[in-house]
């Protein structure tokens, strides 16, 4: 979207089937200079380095990758979390259950086709509990405290996060802004 030229690396970089350094340079070359970041990153052995480059980059927020491989919070398994604060990194593993989340099985959160996947927002967005909404609420809770750092534990800091996204999804906030996104999308 910020550069034109990155849309031709979309087919090459899925067709290898393998990581590359887009997967990696990605959150580092925003070109938004977010002052906090959520990022999931699948590959163990560069969370915690892209933590400390981002909290030397002065970012504050949460790098993860879940004990099931998941380059997200998971709810199959712990996370492992590298919470960024003020240039300090700390690493913490993270349980769904403390937050109230049951334990999702994989099965339950595989996707599908474009179609699949669009029905699947739609029940979300519409009310429907489970394992979409728990992994969703759980993830979107990661973005909200990235950007609300404060004191407390990391539990704490997600509960409150994840209760303030089930509120934004709940009260219909979250439909009406993917209804404008769609709309801007379709104009151009």
């Amino acid at each position: 979207m910020f550069h034109a030229a990155l849309r031709h690396s979309a087919v090459p970089r899925r067709e290898l089937g393998v990581a590359t350094t887009f997967n990696f340079l990605g959150p580092l070359a925003n070109p938004a200079r977010p002052a906090a970041q959520a990022v999931g990153v699948a590959d163990a052995r560069m969370a915690g380095l892209l933590a400390g480059v981002l909290a030397r980059r002065g970012v504050d927020g949460f790098v993860f990758r879940g004990d099931d491989g998941l380059d997200e919070l998971t709810t199959t398994a712990t996370s492992q979390v590298w919470a960024i604060v003020d240039g300090d990194v700390s690493e913490h593993k993270l349980d769904p259950t403390e937050l109230g989340i049951p334990r999702a099985a994989a099965a339950d959160l595989t996707g599908g086709d474009v179609a699949v996947n669009v029905a699947a927002v739609h029940r979300l967005l519409s009310g429907a509990n489970g394992p979409v909404r728990d992994a969703v609420l759980l993830n979107a809770a990661a973005g909200i405290a990235a950007y609300d750092v404060g004191p407390g534990p990391l539990v704490e800091r997600l509960g409150a996060a994840l209760a303030r996204a089930a509120e934004a999804v709940d009260s219909g906030a979250v439909r009406a802004k993917l209804d404008q996104w769609v709309a801007a999308v379709q104009r151009h």
